[in-house]
């Protein structure tokens, strides 16, 4: 497929994928989310990418929000389909087996802030801001919202975000747990890019591991919870990852990862 509402990239095992309508400050509309969902399927077909970052084009907005002129002519049944399409796409993000980084360079509101939430991680620009102001609108948010951002933050700092519908800047997200780190805009995506070299570089069945059993276990009792990074430990040791970065620490060496998941 040809993008013209997304742009990828793709270098050294990390993948840059940047929302691509700066004019309409990055807004989620029906051909974006297309876009996305088939890019992310493609990254998580390819072996060779062990991290994806997220950008907004421009210098206002990550993600503006999802596209007002679609959303203002739907009927309650075709509401329903949008925001099961922007679930979908929201999921298929969460769901990539890899890791995520958010590079949050400017308005991340509405749909924006669920999609960075759908990350495994966010980094923002000092001048992001942070929100979801459906509730000024009549509605709620409909791209999971309601149900990552509690879950982030905990449900009475993600009430009042939400029944308030007020942004957040940087440091506000940074203080209530939403960001992690916070850098000038320029140095951004570099910061981000830096991360995921780090990431890149350690085993693609540990990386997977690591985050199925978190995000698994987020959802689950403690006991459950232990059993699910049991069984994925112990596969990590049938990897030829595994193998690698035991010899190399007895070898007194660096590793070299090269195993993927069909090792």
């Amino acid at each position: 497929m040809a993008y013209t509402s997304i742009a990828l990239t793709c270098e050294n095992g990390i993948a840059t994928l940047t929302f691509n309508r700066p004019k309409a400050l990055n807004a989620l509309n029906a051909t974006l989310l297309e876009e996305f969902t088939d890019a992310l399927a493609g990254i998580s077909k390819d072996q060779a990418i062990r991290v994806l970052i997220l950008t907004g084009a421009g210098e206002k907005a990550f993600v503006a929000g999802a596209d007002i002129t679609e959303i203002a002519t739907l009927s309650p049944l075709g509401a329903k389909q949008f925001a099961r399409r922007g679930q979908e796409a929201i999921g298929a993000l969460q769901g990539l087996a890899i890791p995520a980084i958010a590079a949050v360079n400017g308005y991340a509101l509405g749909g924006g802030c669920e999609m960075a939430l759908a990350c495994d991680f966010i980094y923002a620009s000092d001048t992001a801001m942070f929100g979801l102001p459906e509730i000024n609108l009549g509605i709620i948010p409909g791209f999971g919202g309601t149900q990552r951002l509690p879950r982030l933050v905990g449900a009475n700092r993600a009430k009042e975000m939400i029944f308030t519908g007020k942004h957040l800047s940087a440091a506000e997200a940074k203080e209530i747990g939403l960001v992690n780190k916070i850098f000038p805009p320029a140095e951004l995506l570099a910061a981000a890019a830096e991360t995921a070299k780090l990431i890149a570089g350690k085993g693609r069945a540990s990386l997977c591991a690591a985050k199925q059993s978190v995000d698994q276990g987020l959802n689950a009792d403690l006991t459950t919870g232990l059993a699910i990074e049991r069984d994925a430990f112990a596969l990590c040791l049938a990897s030829p990852d595994a193998k690698e970065g035991t010899g190399a620490f007895l070898e007194k060496r660096k590793p070299v990862f090269t195993g993927d998941l069909n090792s």
